[in-house]
């Protein structure tokens, strides 16, 4: 299991702070404190996951995002910020982020937020489960459980790794109305403290990515008052 992180900060005092949580974890660390160092570690270290500070000199966070989800849809990205306003998290989640925590946090909310993705991104099935289990199938869909592919009339779909297990969820739940509070827990687990955002900006982006016409979604309904439904 790949257990290596990559912390981006520009500020020694925190990078220092999550790194020494972390290592006390079992997590292997690797620290930048600039968005293009952050890019020239990812590449050479190629870390499960990536803790990404928003405000940097230089390339930004959000910059360090996408790029990072170009060349590994399937690393789990982590940003940030001092900022606590919607839009912010938001732009963050729409970069291709999985999750944001705000400035300041404590060693708790950090290692929650750190085991959650990992669990998402260092996701495999079980050895006793059946070849056919590995994979699920619904229409022109595919989703392979054990190699963390998503396929639409077999052509491959670059999901992250929240994406990812918020199809699984779907597809093994088809027909069935999901609040927003199911989704969340099943996705980010038991203790995740975000408010429900974060799932409509997730479903935003699934929807832009397998619906013909993402305002006329034919695949995932919302289900007024409730959440949303794998149709």
């Amino acid at each position: 299991m790949n257990n290596k992180i990559l912390i981006l900060d520009d500020e020694d005092p925190i990078r220092q702070f999550m790194k020494i949580n972390l290592d006390y974890q079992g997590y292997q660390t690797v620290e930048a404190s600039s968005g293009e160092e952050a890019l020239k570690v990812f590449e050479e270290e190629k870390p499960a996951v990536a803790i990404l500070d928003i405000m940097l000199p230089g390339i930004s966070g959000y910059e360090v995002c996408e790029k990072i989800r170009d060349m590994s849809p399937m690393t789990g990205i982590i940003m940030v910020s001092a900022k606590s306003q919607d839009i912010d998290k938001i732009l963050g989640l729409e970069k291709g982020a999985d999750d944001y925590i705000i400035k300041p946090f404590n060693p708790q909310e950090l290692i929650l937020r750190v085991k959650s993705l990992m669990r998402r991104v260092n996701l495999n099935p079980s050895n006793q489960e059946s070849t056919e289990t590995k994979s699920l199938r619904d229409g022109p869909f595919t989703l392979d459980i054990y190699s963390k592919t998503f396929y639409k009339d077999d052509k491959e779909i670059d999901v992250t790794p929240t994406e990812f297990t918020i199809l699984e969820y779907f597809i093994k739940n088809k027909g069935k109305a999901m609040t927003r509070d199911e989704i969340m827990k099943e996705t980010w687990g038991e203790n995740y403290s975000n408010d429900t955002k974060i799932v409509d900006v997730n479903i935003r982006r699934i929807r832009a990515k397998i619906e013909e016409n993402p305002a006329k979604p034919a695949f995932i309904e919302t289900v007024w008052g409730t959440g949303y439904r794998w149709k």
